[in-house]
């Protein structure tokens, strides 16, 4: 059999070693294959991947090579609009499940309103397996668990700075029409609750107790929560992000 040419474009680079990024990629095709199975043996998950082209026609993950094909694989970023694409739109307000890895996003995610799934614990079948039956996105540092068939809709992350990870998925997911900050708890992912100063003031230290007024609390885990510092660094943080979300509305309308 004839080898086949390949070609990632856009962030898909990314996903390759320095040496074959933004070059055409010449592939042994030694027995009929899925094209999803090559893509993959090439480092590039299929969540990430929208569009492919082979020979000019735009084909599905199960598309079978016998080589002799050109072969163009495109990011939903920079997806010719007339194509077949095979990424599933992400939902309006959408639910993740993370990684191990990922922590301090969960949390993160979290204040700003986001229905979060993670544990410490998770391993990657579990993982996949919440995000099939739940619908939840998989966001991961752990491009090897996104070769996973159940997992339809994930994000690899980039960035490996926390807040930098939450500007990546925001703009990932355009997530910033969506937030509603401190509705969740950052440790467990349970709603924030109003509640009296009188039903927790045995659970205040002292100078909390005599200085702050208005309380939230996590329904699932009873965690307090209360304006401070902490609260008035973070109020900033999400004033920033929700700047750079329209920002970012401002270059999709230009770009129209």
């Amino acid at each position: 059999m004839a080898d086949a040419e390949i070609r990632f474009h856009d962030r898909l680079n990314d996903l390759l070693p320095p040496a074959r990024r933004g070059r055409t990629h010449t592939q042994a095709v030694t027995r009929r294959a899925a094209i999803k199975d090559v893509i993959e043996s090439l480092g590039v998950p299929h969540t990430e991947v929208d569009v492919i082209l082979v020979d000019g026609d735009s084909v599905g993950f199960e598309h079978i090579l016998a080589g002799g094909e050109r072969v163009e694989v495109y990011p939903w970023t920079s997806a010719p609009p007339a194509a077949r694409h095979l990424r599933p739109a992400p939902p309006t307000c959408p639910r993740f499940v993370l990684d191990a890895h990922l922590g301090r996003l969960a949390g993160y995610l979290r204040l700003l309103g986001f229905d979060c799934h993670y544990r410490r614990d998770i391993d990657d079948a579990e993982l996949a397996a919440i995000a099939e039956r739940e619908g939840r996105v998989v966001l991961t540092r752990d491009r090897p668990l996104l070769r996973r068939k159940r997992i339809r809709l994930a994000h690899w992350v980039r960035h490996t700075d926390p807040w930098r990870q939450v500007e990546e998925v925001c703009d990932e997911f355009d997530l910033y029409p969506a937030f509603a900050p401190f509705t969740r708890c950052a440790r467990c992912n349970g709603r924030l609750a109003s509640v009296e100063k009188a039903a927790v003031i045995d659970r205040l230290e002292p100078l909390t107790r005599r200085y702050v007024e208005t309380f939230l609390e996590c329904e699932e885990c009873g965690r307090l929560y209360w304006h401070g510092s902490h609260v008035a660094r973070l109020e900033a943080r999400v004033e920033r992000l929700r700047r750079r979300g329209l920002r970012q509305q401002g270059l999709r309308e230009r770009e129209r």
